[in-house]
């Protein structure tokens, strides 16, 4: 039986993020040497990369990097997913985003293709490899203006931020900036006026009450609807919601 502890196991974990009985699998193979076996679970990681690419990455992270610029302040948001919670609360997953937003911002990358272009693209295959899931950037987005706010928000408290928003204002809306980036991560308003709201998404609403006019009844549509109506659209729109 090869000669390891659990210290071993443990620290193999930690740099590599892969699960316990992976590590174990590949100290063994190993004889018990330490670097050989992270070795192996990379090189086994990247032989499963392919079989991986039909799974979903539902879980991960939004890192956010605001700096000085001339005229101002940018921001950036990078999204990034892995497969499992175990994965995403993980401290080298945890670097894995601030290392992507950080690359973001020197290359200026808009894209995930931008980025998987960097030297951030194998970083991120590797990573891939060693925690033995679907590791993805799902998009990017970046604001600027004279003051930028950025909220983070966790959905679990023992996971890292997965609702991020910048709100890019004058260096008097600063103010309010934080209050109005938090009511955009509770409600998620697609658009900022109703003026911006398309209209097939106004038809769409039109749609609906139509639909549920003919369960409803001419009650519905005499009190009800008009302020249905109301209500969502606004739920689409920032500057319609309740403050």
């Amino acid at each position: 039986m090869a000669n390891y502890t659990a210290a071993d196991i443990k620290d193999i974990r930690e740099k590599t993020g892969a699960g316990m009985l992976d590590v174990k699998k590949a100290l063994d193979e190993a004889n018990g040497d330490h670097e050989k076996a992270v070795e192996i679970i990379r090189v086994k990681g990247l032989k499963g990369i392919a079989k991986r690419e039909g799974r979903a990455a539902s879980e991960g992270l939004i890192a956010a990097d605001v700096r000085d610029v001339e005229g101002g302040q940018l921001g950036t948001l990078v999204e990034i997913n892995s497969e499992t919670d175990f994965v995403a609360k993980n401290a080298k997953f945890i670097a894995l985003g601030d290392e992507a937003v950080a690359a973001a911002v020197e290359s200026g990358a808009t894209t995930p293709e931008e980025l998987a272009e960097t030297s951030f693209g194998e970083a991120l295959t590797n990573a891939g490899a060693t925690m033995g899931e679907k590791i993805l950037v799902r998009r990017i987005g970046r604001v600027q203006g004279e003051v930028v706010t950025n909220y983070m928000h966790r959905t679990n408290k023992d996971l890292p931020p997965q609702v991020g928003v910048l709100v890019a204002t004058d260096k008097a809306g600063a103010e309010v900036a934080r209050d109005v980036a938090m009511h955009i991560a509770a409600y998620s308003p697609l658009y900022l006026t109703r003026e911006d709201v398309p209209a097939d998404v106004v038809e769409n609403e039109r749609r609906i009450a139509e639909e549920t006019a003919k369960n409803e009844g001419a009650r519905y549509v005499r009190e009800v609807e008009p302020v249905r109506q109301a209500l969502g659209l606004g739920q689409v729109h920032l500057l319609g919601h309740s403050w």
